[in-house]
């Protein structure tokens, strides 16, 4: 069995869509990038759709456009980051309301859940969203939202997107957001699903770069797309024009970029799964991985973040990540170069440590991400890694 045929058309949407020459007068190919704070109006409270730059920029709504177009969306926003579109999404709740959380999430949205939402008012159940069941039960009146990642960070575990947002509809008017971040809208589109928000940490691989830090959300209901929109200005958490060129730019190449991850990584994988140092494989393209069937029913493919755990203890993953050469021991993922890092002790640090014992994020389990170089020199590196790991 194989993943899900991807429709044609994908590429071209993304080089052409959102880019019409036309719109400008000097018929640019390419957008140009419109760094002005303000814009000049024809009469007091007459402009010409720009009156200042928080509340809406060419250069961003090209992106915007570009980003939705993508998804199969009507609406797309942009934000300063990741956790800022994380960050609207929470802001459109109030004091009283419930959020149900996947309980395997980054780090940074836990974060920001445990020590910040809740101060607000606005508390949250964390259940495995893989088990409907349990979200099933998690549901109150009060229940406003629920927020899944699929697959999940770090643990890499494939939720059932168009049950769960089917449960969630039928309970009541519950909002489901689904974190896209490791898949993109190229391997999976969540809204075909059911979901009512796709976000993005676009700093991953829709820019791939490494070079830019921003979010994003696509939607098709309009009265999410308003009140998203109202605190996208209302809030301030918005992206520079430039950075907005950049990502862009890197959605021509998403496609490209996309297939060849996917390649280099499950190459990868199916090394690290034959080695006798390594313990198990978290990749949703392996027949090993437990969601491995819904994966393939769901998805259109995989990209190149998984995670695996290697054997010892963090004296043997700490000496395996500093060992490496090729790929480089920093936190994040889905640039073109390959990253390592070790997610007890990094990205999920300030997840409480009871809950990652009960999670399963031990100092042994280990997150790549690969990247786009040759994969035999990929898995040379990771080789003679773990050899020296094994005898530390």
């Amino acid at each position: 069995m194989s993943f899900r045929s991807q429709p044609k058309g994908f590429a071209t949407k993304s080089i052409h869509a959102g880019q019409d020459p036309e719109q400008w007068k000097s018929a640019a190919v390419i957008p140009p990038i419109s760094l002005s704070t303000t814009f000049k109006q024809d009469a007091p409270g007459e402009h010409r759709g720009f009156e200042y730059s928080r509340s809406g920029n060419p250069t961003r709504n090209v992106l915007e456009q570009c980003m939705a177009a993508l998804d199969n969306a009507k609406y797309g926003l942009t934000f300063s980051s990741g956790l800022g579109a994380t960050t609207a999404v929470l802001t459109m709740l109030s004091s009283g309301d419930h959020v149900i959380m996947g309980d395997d999430v980054y780090g940074g949205t836990n974060r920001l859940i445990r020590q910040v939402a809740s101060r607000l008012g606005i508390s949250a159940t964390f259940v495995d969203p893989t088990k409907l069941g349990d979200i099933k039960a998690a549901i109150k009146p009060e229940t406003k939202l629920v927020w899944i990642e699929s697959p999940t960070n770090p643990l890499i575990k494939v939720s059932d997107i168009a049950a769960i947002s089917k449960l969630c509809h039928e309970a009541g008017n519950i909002i489901v957001a689904v974190d896209n971040t490791f898949l993109t809208s190229y391997f999976q589109r969540p809204l075909e699903l059911g979901a009512d928000l796709v976000c993005y940490s676009l700093t991953k691989y829709m820019n791939g770069h490494t070079d830019v830090v921003m979010g994003g959300i696509t939607m098709n209901c309009e009265d999410l797309y308003k009140r998203l929109k109202f605190l996208q200005n209302a809030v301030g958490i918005v992206p520079s024009p430039f950075d907005c060129y950049q990502v862009n730019r890197s959605l021509k190449t998403l496609s490209l970029r996309m297939e060849q991850h996917q390649k280099n990584a499950i190459q990868v994988a199916k090394f690290l799964e034959s080695h006798d140092f390594v313990e198990k494989v978290l990749h949703p393209a392996l027949p090993s991985h437990p969601q491995h069937e819904l994966a393939l029913k769901q998805t259109y493919g995989y990209s190149g973040v998984f995670s695996f755990y290697i054997k010892g203890s963090l004296k043997h993953s700490s000496a395996f990540l500093k060992a490496l050469q090729l790929f480089t021991l920093a936190e994040s993922l889905g640039g073109y170069e390959s990253l390592a890092e070790l997610p007890s002790v990094m990205t999920h640090a300030s997840v409480p440590a009871e809950d990652r014992k009960t999670l399963g994020i031990t100092d042994g389990l280990v997150r790549l991400s690969v990247g786009l170089e040759d994969a035999d020199d990929l898995i040379k590196d990771l080789s003679r890694a773990l050899d020296i790991a094994a005898k530390a």
